[in-house]
């Protein structure tokens, strides 16, 4: 991320205004994360241990952390404060940029909160002790467009309220 006055992204971190942190590695809605925060006009920051491919536009900007385990959670979660908003299907980050007072929206726009995480990480806990028992346990059903609609209006909806403070 390169350190200058033009760079919305930076100066969003650097003065507490809303921005957008995104866990991109298999993020499936960063076509309609970039669609809502265009129109609210607030920064986005792809955060990946990659290159990727991303449109031309001074609000969203490409942050490349090093291959080196979590090491793009540990970008975000040292990055978010309570102006941010973080796109995750990460349980664990989502609970670490919770208590850096960020907002968090799993993919499918179901809100990440402080009553519903600690079930989130139990039901991990389980669902980890399953497999490694041997258990073949169900996969995650299929991105729908009811998760695409819902992703849509619930980050709409969480810029809307962090606008009005």
């Amino acid at each position: 991320m390169t350190a200058t006055r033009n760079n919305p992204i930076l100066l969003s971190i650097m003065t507490d205004r809303r921005h957008i942190l995104v866990d991109a590695d298999a993020c499936p809605v960063k076509e309609e994360i970039y669609k809502v925060a265009l129109r609210h006009s607030v920064p986005v920051a792809i955060v990946s241990n990659s290159y990727m491919r991303l449109p031309e536009h001074p609000l969203i900007e490409r942050v490349i952390v090093s291959d080196g385990f979590d090491a793009a959670d540990d970008h975000i979660a040292e990055t978010a404060h309570d102006k941010s908003v973080v796109i995750t299907a990460d349980i664990l980050l989502a609970e670490r940029c919770l208590k850096a007072g960020a907002r968090v929206l799993s993919h499918d726009g179901r809100p990440f909160t402080e009553d519903s995480i600690g079930a989130a990480i139990a039901t991990r806990a389980i669902m980890a002790d399953l497999r490694g028992g041997g258990n073949q346990v169900g996969h995650n059903p299929p991105y729908s467009k009811t998760d695409r609609s819902r992703f849509l209006s619930t980050l709409d909806e969480v810029l809307v309220r962090l606008t009005r403070g």
